[in-house]
């Protein structure tokens, strides 16, 4: 059995007001980087996991580090398909700007976000041909191990869709916050989520 400890990095600016991150540098803020420790202990007391892949981004690479240093693991590997969706033109707009540019397209996203591609951006077609890449490549490696995967919100929740046999018109009916825990059971082709969204071990961080 392949178990993967599917995390999303620490809180980064942006959030609020809800911006369209994507690609853009953004490194953890101080709740970000106490959320990552919390994630991390969290990883070192409950499993063993063998390996840590991440998204390039700063912020995922981060938390990523600090998930393998608390279990005693080498450093994280990149793997460029753990990367957050790319939004084009509309990346780190706010939602109002996005809104006031094109209201067409931004209600589209909200109401049917499986039509939209983001302007010189991607879709979530392209993400979820991404994530299961990421999911391919895990399970080729690792049959009989347990690896995390650190990753974003979109990407997550690809991920995700494809476990539960969703399509990706279902994206908005998960929810993915930082450094929160899934944790997804893969044996003989068959796929079980034990976890999802688990923000427990994040109780007592000031927000």
């Amino acid at each position: 059995m392949t178990k993967i400890l599917l995390i999303r990095h620490g809180h980064v600016e942006g959030i609020e007001p809800e911006r369209f991150r994507g690609r853009a540098p953004l490194p953890l803020t101080a709740l970000g980087r106490a959320e990552a420790a919390a994630v991390a202990n969290r990883m070192a007391r409950a499993w063993k996991p063998s390996r840590v892949y991440t998204s390039p981004m700063g912020r995922a690479v981060d938390t990523a580090a600090t998930i393998a240093s608390a279990c005693g693991l080498a450093a994280p590997e990149v793997c460029a398909d753990l990367n957050d969706i790319d939004y084009g033109a509309w990346q780190f707009k706010t939602f109002a700007e996005a809104s006031a540019e094109n209201p067409a397209l931004f209600s589209t996203w909200l109401a049917t976000p499986a039509l939209v591609r983001f302007p010189n951006g991607e879709s979530l077609q392209d993400l979820a041909a991404r994530a299961a890449n990421a999911l391919r490549l895990v399970l080729a490696r690792h049959p009989a191990d347990t690896i995390v995967l650190v990753s974003h919100d979109s990407l997550n929740r690809a991920l995700l869709l494809q476990c539960l046999d969703l399509p990706v018109s279902a994206y908005w009916r998960l929810a993915q916050s930082p450094c929160c825990i899934n944790e997804i059971d893969i044996a003989d082709g068959k796929t079980r989520i034990q976890r999802l969204n688990e923000t427990g071990h994040l109780d007592g961080l000031a927000a």
